[in-house]
């Protein structure tokens, strides 16, 4: 069955019964307004989908390390193995990393993993590299971004079926950059959310799974940008974000969910700083004081995609709406 044929235009598959949310049982539910976290049963669980090694630790690795401290089982999935990308660290840019760029980005990976305390998965598909030029070069053959949607989210699928996660976090239709896997990222992960319950999608891919709520970063957007951007420069500090701010265009998508993590900022660079041949020491991404970017903007953000359960915006938890379906 091509369960994606014409994907765009079909209905979404059926979720499952609100029902079936009494056998979840869930590690944490929400106790009063406080955001204090009570243990029961059995442990939530959050997928995060991603196009390359070190995605997840520049997006929302913050948040995904601090579900993990309290007791989330939290799954990352990494599509390709980022084996196109380039050097961006100097100090890595030697003969022997790049030639064997693959291995050494699957090591850094490992590293970052142990570091957020999270579990990972490889989807095994190929890095379709950056095109560029105009007009770009096609892509090449092989590549993530050339496979058909069915064959990556049957991959994707199986995977949502035997880690059976609550929520999904991925990126939406823009791929937060223009990047192919970025954008085939998004739509394999939206694909996954509407098909893994379907009894007739994917059928050998294992036994069907709703998860219950899908969204999408939202870790550079503009007001969150333009804080940092004047905090730095009433410090007197050059900001890395001016010439962004010049050029930005276009109204930025909704922010529906806060995630307060600054506690584990420290984790998320140091997940970040184990991409050796991605991030630079010396780089953008460290030109913000930690103490600065905590108390200007101590949280992760996220927009709410989809969601099978009841919840009141804006939130400060992913699993809102989960916890109490699994209190009743």
């Amino acid at each position: 069955m091509l369960c994606l044929s014409g994907y765009q235009a079909v209905p979404p598959c059926r979720p499952p019964a609100i029902r079936d949310l009494r056998a979840f049982r869930s590690a944490y539910v929400m106790a009063g307004a406080a955001a204090e976290w009570v243990p029961v049963t059995e442990q939530l669980r959050l997928m995060a989908v991603h196009a390359h090694p070190d995605d997840e630790s520049s997006k929302g690795a913050a948040t995904m390390a601090r579900y993990a401290a309290e007791g989330v089982d939290v799954v990352v999935v990494t599509l390709t193995g980022g084996e196109r990308g380039s050097i961006l660290n100097p100090a890595m840019d030697r003969p022997e990393i790049r030639a064997d760029i693959a291995a050494v980005r699957r090591a850094e990976m490992a590293e970052a993993e142990r570091i957020l305390g999270v579990r990972h998965h490889w989807l095994g598909f190929v890095d379709s590299g950056f095109p560029e030029g105009d007009p770009p070069p096609p892509l090449p053959d092989g590549c993530l971004a050339r496979e058909p949607l069915e064959v990556v989210t049957a991959a994707l699928v199986a995977i949502v079926r035997a880690e059976r996660p609550h929520v999904l976090l991925t990126y939406d239709e823009t791929g937060g950059y223009p990047h192919p896997d970025h954008i085939m990222c998004h739509r394999v992960s939206v694909a996954a959310f509407e098909t893994a319950a379907d009894p007739e999608c994917f059928p050998d891919a294992g036994e069907p799974w709703q998860p219950l709520k899908l969204y999408y970063h939202r870790t550079f957007h503009r007001d969150r940008v333009l804080a940092l951007h004047h905090a730095m420069v009433a410090r007197g500090l050059p900001s890395p974000y001016a010439e962004r701010l010049d050029r930005w265009t276009g109204d930025d998508r909704p922010v529906t969910t806060r995630i307060a993590c600054a506690e584990y900022f420290s984790v998320r660079d140091a997940a970040l700083l184990a991409h050796a041949t991605q991030v630079d020491p010396n780089g953008s991404w460290f030109a913000v004081p930690r103490d600065l970017e905590a108390a200007v903007w101590p949280t992760e953000d996220f927009e709410l995609a989809r969601s099978l359960v009841p919840t009141s915006l804006p939130e400060d938890d992913l699993f809102a709406g989960i916890r109490e379906e699994v209190r009743a």
